[in-house]
């Protein structure tokens, strides 16, 4: 079945699916997504969990379907998630069907993709997914749709705020959904919990904008200066710059642009190693990481991603 970002929660609350297929471009909405699923999934069992990043490489297939044959000692039930930013398995095809056709009750195949084309959507491994599970299509929020997302994450948060506070956010986050959570925690902690902003009070929590920002550091990956690239890179650190939203800029660069002749599955690699050293989940500097995303993002090859960001990861779910 297909369904909306609203309509998960609802469907997670019943029985779990043994496949979902996550795709799209925007980085809150998909981690919040597979956040719910993960959750859900460890209320039903599910404590292993496996990450597998495919690259043009039949080896890695075989191996993502080994791991579905092998019993683990700690758990019985085990997710694997398989990132494949293009959506298109190539020679791995056939084994991505067999690895939907095994997923059940012990174990749950989630699939991770950015925006899925017109032809892979109507591909055999996408048809599948929907006759025995959940494919979940992420979709930027609309510009026009914008003020009463953030409205609405606002109240969640137990915030109202005026029509010229919301438009004032949403011209400081320029879409960036990441940013804006980030804002309207930082406007939690200041203000409490029943507060209803202003535009002066909003203003004075946004501050004045950084020196080096982000359009910067934009602009130089675009133009492939590596060097100035990282220079405003550390003057965004310097600056006190939160990891996660700049983060979420090099995440789009990746989609949009490329490293020129790096592939792909690198540098989402490279990026995921830096999303899990800023959440402490991996041990290293996320800015350090970010530093040699940006040159590779230039098209300049940097160290080698370690194994367990380039193929495959073992965590607790």
């Amino acid at each position: 079945m297909k369904l909306t970002a609203e309509q998960l929660a609802s469907q997670l609350a019943g029985r779990l699916a043994p496949v979902y297929l996550v795709s799209g471009d925007e980085p809150l909405l998909t981690m919040e997504a597979l956040d719910a699923i993960r959750a859900a999934a460890r209320r039903k069992g599910f404590d292993e969990r496996l990450q597998v990043f495919i690259e043009r490489s039949a080896a890695v297939w075989e191996e993502a379907l080994g791991a579905t044959q092998t019993l683990s000692l700690f758990a019985s039930r085990r997710i694997l998630e398989i990132r494949m930013p293009g959506g298109k398995p190539g020679h791995g095809a056939a084994t991505l069907l067999k690895l939907i056709a095994a997923a059940g009750d012990d174990l749950l195949l989630i699939v991770i993709t950015g925006r899925l084309d017109r032809d892979v959507q109507g591909s055999e491994w996408v048809r599948a997914v929907q006759e025995r599970g959940v494919w979940l299509p992420l979709w930027p929020i609309e510009a026009a749709r914008l003020p009463g997302w953030l409205r609405q994450r606002l109240r969640a948060a137990g915030l109202e705020a005026s029509e010229e506070a919301i438009t004032l956010l949403v011209e400081a986050t320029e879409g960036n959904l990441l940013a804006a959570r980030q804002e309207i925690d930082k406007l939690l902690l200041r203000y409490g919990p029943g507060t209803k902003l202003d535009a002066a009070q909003l203003a004075e929590a946004l501050g004045d904008s950084a020196r080096f920002d982000v359009k910067s550091l934009t602009d130089a990956l675009a133009a492939r200066d590596a060097t100035r690239a990282l220079r405003v890179l550390v003057g965004l650190r310097a600056e006190g710059a939160e990891e996660v939203r700049i983060l979420w800029w090099l995440v789009r660069a990746v989609h949009e642009q490329g490293g020129g002749k790096l592939p792909l599955a690198r540098l989402v690699a490279r990026a995921t190693r830096a999303d899990r050293c800023a959440k402490g989940r991996a041990h290293g500097s996320a800015w350090d990481e970010m530093g040699l995303l940006c040159v590779e993002l230039c098209g300049q090859r940097t160290l080698p991603v370690p194994r367990s960001a380039a193929l495959q990861l073992r965590a607790r779910a």
